[in-house]
């Protein structure tokens, strides 16, 4: 409301200018979190992503707590002083730990926005993180820059966001010196980011975290794995567990363009959600760590007849004399046979990927704690509490897993319920999960051969229809074998796991009708008319129809004319 007032007092002295340049965007107002935005039509803006960048002010937030309430400590004990004095200073700290939204921390985070935008997702940062020093907020379109300006201002975070005007890579550039560098680096483009990962790895700070956004999900599940490979250096497959192959394939991008300047990552959280994949990361230097890059990389072989997988490390690390020594050796191989052990059918190769953990489990349920006390905050704070909760469920171990509908319609057999499915593994002392990517998921450490043990199990007892038993099918070929273990469907006390059984939101409904990735904001045109739009190229039909419509008499008769039937005679005009 305060906003409005402004702009009517201001309109009284400026006149009709300000109404045509300013005004008409106010329009366009858009209130997420605590801030208030200013979104013209040629400025991107997605709601549907809300989630989104919810779930990163959460990240940070728990980023910032625990990388600048402990530096406050360690300042004090560096100085080796025990009296009492200094006792009293560290339970001082202690008392002023919580830190403020909103105030500006010399000591504090600083944060670069590559793609800004409307700078929506800069302003909420600067409203809602506390420990904050500085924030950039970067894009290489003029008018959304001018944009960000104006929402900065009627944010009143003039004292902490700083509008700039640039490519996003070469800020980037500009900052990777050690004393220039961010802590915090947020990359949310049109598309894929392999444009800016060089940049970010350099410019992100020693633990510094970066939060990556990709949204091309076909390339990244198999679509295209040849512009997959081009961009990030892998090979995609199109197979049940494409999403989380999407993202172990994104987290090995970041590792190899981090290696190549002597740095390594450390995964924080990496989400699949909606239409979009999501990373955060942690960035550290060392070299000795960077030798391990190679033993947490795996190729994928993938049977195009089951969808049974195996994964390949390409390199191993083998304990030598002393603590903490390895050599270093390429991986042993082949892991599978030239055809599947369960249907004879051939395997293509994927890959390489990400194999070693993607979250930190004890980072996840930390996130989990402070979205819970500060639910008001986020509108999104159910889902985020339940999608972590999965996360948190899931065998970080274990990468890839199998999904119920892919199992049943190999075998074109009914589908079982899932607290059986589950019993089954957990019965045979299997460990078994879900996994957030998918709602049917079933994460397991059991070998194929079992999985499919467990199927034919089932099929005695829902017999599969002849007509599905053909010759040269994965079907006829793994229901002919029999089963190599026992297999009980009893109920096991932990079929069902606990985000099932607190019925958490777990996936979302659609947020909205006809709801997904939105078009690529255009760029506005230099020439612009008073109201703010661009002058489109006119048409031969559109100056004509414009002609007539204003009085000038078109060449062209109307349909009526042609066939006789206009009552305005030889005055008949295209429009009338």
């Amino acid at each position: 409301m305060r906003f409005q007032q402004l702009v009517k007092f201001l309109s009284r002295f400026l006149g009709n200018r300000f109404q045509q340049n300013f005004g008409m965007e106010t329009k366009n107002l858009v209130k997420e979190g605590k801030a208030e935005v200013l979104y013209p039509p040629y400025v991107f803006y997605n709601p549907v992503q809300e989630f989104n960048r919810d779930l990163t002010i959460a990240v940070i937030s728990q980023f910032a707590k625990e990388k600048l309430i402990p530096q406050t400590k360690s300042a004090i004990k560096k100085e080796g002083d025990k009296s009492p004095e200094a006792e009293d200073q560290i339970k001082s700290s202690e008392d002023e730990e919580v830190l403020i939204a909103g105030k500006c921390y010399d000591k504090g985070l600083r944060i670069f926005e590559g793609l800004a935008a409307s700078g929506l997702r800069s302003v909420r940062f600067g409203l809602e993180i506390p420990g904050v020093k500085e924030i950039v907020a970067n894009d290489f379109d003029k008018s959304a820059v001018e944009i960000i300006k104006k929402n900065i201002e009627l944010n009143k975070m003039e004292h902490l966001i700083k509008a700039s005007y640039g490519d996003a890579a070469m800020v980037m550039y500009q900052n990777r010196e050690k004393e220039n560098r961010f802590d915090v680096i947020d990359l949310d483009p049109y598309g894929s980011p392999h444009l800016f990962l060089d940049a970010a790895v350099q410019a992100v700070s020693d633990g510094g975290l970066l939060c990556i956004t990709c949204t091309d999900a076909a390339v990244l599940c198999g679509n295209t794995p040849e512009t997959c490979h081009s961009k990030y250096g892998s090979v995609s497959l199109r197979t049940k567990y494409c999403h989380e192959m999407a993202l172990r394939i994104i987290l090995r991008s970041v590792e190899s363009h981090a290696n190549r300047y002597s740095r390594y990552t450390e995964p924080l959280l990496s989400v699949s959600v909606d239409f979009y994949f999501r990373v955060f990361v942690r960035v550290y230097s060392g070299q000795g760590k960077v030798k391990r890059s190679l033993s947490k990389l795996s190729t994928v072989y993938h049977c195009v007849g089951c969808g049974s997988f195996k994964l390949q490390r390409m390199g191993l690390m083998i304990p030598t004399k002393g603590v903490g020594n390895y050599k270093y050796t390429a991986g042993n191989g082949p892991v599978v046979k030239e055809s599947c052990d369960n249907c004879g059918f051939r395997y293509i190769v994927g890959g390489p990927v990400w194999a070693e953990e993607m979250h930190c489990p004890d980072f996840v349920q930390r996130v989990i704690d402070s979205v819970d006390e500060e639910k008001e905050q986020f509108n999104t704070a159910k889902r985020i509490v339940g999608m972590l909760s999965m996360i948190k469920e899931e065998l970080h171990d274990i990468p890839f897993y199998y999904t119920m509908d892919g199992l049943c319609g190999v075998l074109h057999c009914e589908m079982l319920s899932f607290p059986a499915l589950r019993s089954a593994f957990l019965n045979s002392g299997h460990r078994v999960s879900l996994s957030h990517c998918a709602k049917d998921s079933i994460k397991t450490d059991a070998p194929s051969s079992f999985v499919w043990d467990v199927m034919r199990a089932w099929t005695k007892e829902k017999p599969v229809k002849e007509r599905h038993l053909q010759d040269n099918t994965p079907c006829k070929a793994i229901l002919s074998k029999p089963c190599t273990e026992e297999v009980s469907f009893e109920l096991h006390p932990n079929s069902n796991p606990e985000s099932r059984v607190k019925g958490l939101t777990r996936w979302q409904a659609n947020p909205e009708k006809n709801w997904g990735p939105k078009p690529r904001a255009k760029r506005q045109a230099e020439g612009k008319n008073n109201g703010g739009t661009t002058e489109s190229k006119k048409t031969k039909k559109n100056l004509q129809i414009e002609s007539s419509s204003n009085g000038e008499k078109d060449s062209r008769p109307c349909r009526h004319f042609k066939k006789g039937h206009c009552k305005l005679g030889d005055s008949c005009k295209f429009v009338h």
